[in-house]
């Protein structure tokens, strides 16, 4: 991250003195998007010194080009290669081929659809558990009472590591808040999990693991020489975003979506086997990731505009994803919509979400469920977001669900 008053800019590129942490921003980020795409292919972001995209075929075509616009500098706003980075590199998301292409291969392996497979029984079956308890209150917070409880029990149970529930939450939270900068919000995520975060270590070590779980089929990979020794525990911590706290927004965003347009709901009841086109449109809506970045390897030519050398690119897929040069009617929901392989909420290119599969997995799980039981979702109440740097995730989502007829 360069100062603004020292970096060199293309004359061409236009100027934001714009915060996009901003908790104004973060509760209503539209209207940041609609200036971003508007103002041109590529602007330059003052505060920060960074260049920043939102235009759909822009951002596509950053995230597609692994040469030019590189994932080692780090996909959140600090370089971590540089002093003042706020954490270590991902040894997955963090890495460029052909470093990245022989992890994935390994990863791809662990995760394979035999795993998925097996997970699905008993996702089902906590998912009906989980249903069962809300219906039977009535009214509940979808976002705490459904899906956090769903998730925390489904996905973690299946990682295989012994470490509080609650924990996950905080900590994925931090995670997500290290990719923004050190800004207040940052600083009160990282003074909650202090306490904590020796804890947080000790879980992922591999003396810790729950025998048969996931953490110990990564470790298993490690041993065969698949992974570099010692990151074995580092590549558990990963699918901690994409099986925790990205699902968890995008089921939230999804049951938010069904909640306020009682049509769509109805067209889902009709047809579950459009579970999965519903919670793909969900996060295109409100792309769980709000930022993915990249830093350029010499100056680079992006729709006419000259990028400088080593200087990061803020791709923010939630104004791609409502481009609406790419997706007629972009602010509508639509169980309709065929999004997926469209959208970039799960990133695209080399480095898209490794586990998308995952999510997806969890969202047919318990939208199926009620889909099958749930005659009405109704909202009781605004909702209302969470305050975190990168990732856009619901705080609280009251509804009343009312059960269908025996």
């Amino acid at each position: 991250m360069q100062n603004a008053d020292t970096a060199i800019l293309d004359s061409d590129i236009p100027v934001l003195d714009i915060d996009p942490y901003a908790e104004e921003v973060m509760r209503d980020p539209e209207p940041f998007h609609h200036q971003l795409r508007e103002a041109g292919p590529v602007v330059f972001l003052s505060k920060y010194g960074v260049y920043a995209v939102g235009r759909y075929d822009v951002t596509h075509k950053v995230l597609h080009d692994h040469v030019h616009f590189l994932s080692s500098g780090g996909i959140g706003l600090t370089d971590i290669r540089k002093p003042g980075a706020l954490r270590a590199p991902s040894p997955i998301s963090e890495v460029d081929p052909p470093q990245h292409t022989q992890v994935r291969a390994a990863l791809t392996k662990v995760i394979s659809p035999v795993v998925l497979r097996q997970w699905k029984t008993s996702f089902t079956e906590e998912a009906g558990r989980v249903v069962d308890r809300c219906l039977e209150k009535g009214q509940v917070d979808a976002v705490t009472e459904t899906v956090q409880e769903f998730v925390l029990n489904a996905f973690t149970g299946a990682l295989g590591v012994k470490m509080p529930k609650a924990n996950f939450l905080d900590l994925g939270e931090m995670n997500f808040n290290q990719m923004g900068p050190d800004n207040e919000i940052y600083r009160r995520s990282m003074e909650r999990v202090a306490p904590i975060l020796d804890d947080y270590q000790r879980a992922f070590q591999r003396e810790s693991v729950i025998p048969g779980g996931f953490a110990e089929k990564i470790f298993e990979a490690e041993d065969r020489g698949e992974f570099a020794p010692g990151t074995g525990g580092v590549q558990v911590r990963s699918f901690l975003r994409a099986g925790v706290d990205t699902t968890i927004a995008g089921i939230g965003e999804t049951l938010k979506h069904l909640a306020q347009n009682p049509a769509e709901w109805e067209k889902l009841k009709a047809n579950p086997g459009k579970v999965k086109a519903a919670f793909d449109e969900a996060i295109r809506l409100g792309s769980p990731a709000r930022v993915i970045y990249r830093v350029t390897s010499g100056e680079v030519d992006l729709e006419g505009c000259r990028l400088r050398d080593d200087m990061k690119v803020g791709c923010f897929l939630g104004a791609a994803n409502r481009d609406p040069q790419k997706f007629p009617d972009p602010d509508r929901f639509s169980v309709d919509r065929e999004t997926a392989g469209v959208h970039v909420a799960l990133g695209t290119g080399v480095h898209n979400c490794i586990g998308q599969n995952i999510a997806r997995l969890e969202a047919e799980c318990i939208l199926g469920e009620l889909v099958r039981r749930v005659d009405r979702i109704e909202l009781t109440g605004e909702p209302v977001y969470r305050m975190v740097n990168a990732l856009r995730t619901l705080e609280s989502l009251p509804v009343r669900l009312v059960a269908k007829a025996a």
